[in-house]
């Protein structure tokens, strides 16, 4: 993807589309220290996937003046939900859990990022802090981001991790002030649109007997990889589907001649 941006674009307008959304947080300081975190580099989305303990004056003190990041975070029951309107997903973590992904450090994460954000709704996703991203949540994700941390002790505080993306972020948003540049017209469909299409095509797959003996879960894990890889656009996902439905009529009319 390439950049699209004005002449006027600001800082604030190349990282305002960038979501942080945060799963099932178990204690209440990360979430304010998160808040912090992206505050002190300019992002403004917050979004908590079921959090144990919130709001929390724990939450509040560890914000320790990002307290209207707190306040504005969105709180949704599902990490679909989260995810809805994202076009990119970006995961971070440093269990990798044998899924084959594109995986990307912090610099790349951040161009790739702002490329996605100048043509819609990003998210960049972290998992609990006790066992990270699960498979299921994972394969959400077009990249998966990994911190190049001490191999002999990697293990990051949430809030930490969060620090890392967001500076890398910003840094990005700094060196990209300036001319307007050639702009990019293919925008990625959300993620809710893909979502759907994913159980479509699992749905088609079955009824024509593709899996036959094998497992549904490892084929569609590597098609989810092929398609996220090519990043559709909503007419190209429209289309995909349109091919499907018309396949379950051709094999529906078919054993109704039977």
């Amino acid at each position: 993807m390439s950049e699209n941006r004005s002449p006027t674009s600001s800082v604030d307008d190349l990282l305002r589309p960038v979501a942080t959304v945060l799963m099932q947080t178990s204690h209440p300081g990360n979430i304010g220290s998160t808040a912090r975190a992206l505050k002190t580099m300019g992002l403004s989305q917050l979004r908590l996937v079921s959090p144990l303990r919130f709001p929390d004056a724990e939450a509040t003190a560890l914000a320790s003046g990002a307290e209207d990041l707190l306040d504005q975070a969105a709180i949704c029951a599902t990490l679909g939900e989260a995810l809805a309107d994202s076009r990119v997903v970006f995961g971070s973590s440093d269990r990798r859990r044998g899924i084959r992904m594109l995986e990307i450090e912090p610099r790349e994460f951040a161009r790739l990022a702002l490329d996605a954000a100048a043509l819609g709704p990003v998210a960049v996703l972290y998992g609990t802090e006790r066992t990270g991203l699960t498979n299921e949540e994972l394969e959400l994700c077009q990249y998966l981001v990994t911190i190049p941390a001490n191999p002999t002790y990697s293990s990051l505080n949430l809030a930490s991790a969060v620090q890392v993306l967001s500076y890398e972020l910003r840094c990005e948003a700094l060196s990209r002030i300036g001319p307007a540049q050639a702009s990019s017209t293919h925008i990625p469909a959300p993620n809710e649109q893909l979502e759907r299409y994913f159980d479509h095509l699992e749905q088609v797959l079955a009824l024509i007997g593709f899996f036959g003996d094998r497992s549904s879960v490892k084929i569609m894990r590597r098609l989810r990889r092929l398609y996220q890889r090519g990043m559709p656009d909503e007419r190209e996902v429209q289309i995909l589907r349109g091919i499907l439905t018309e396949t379950e009529i051709a094999v529906r009319g078919r054993v109704k001649k039977q």
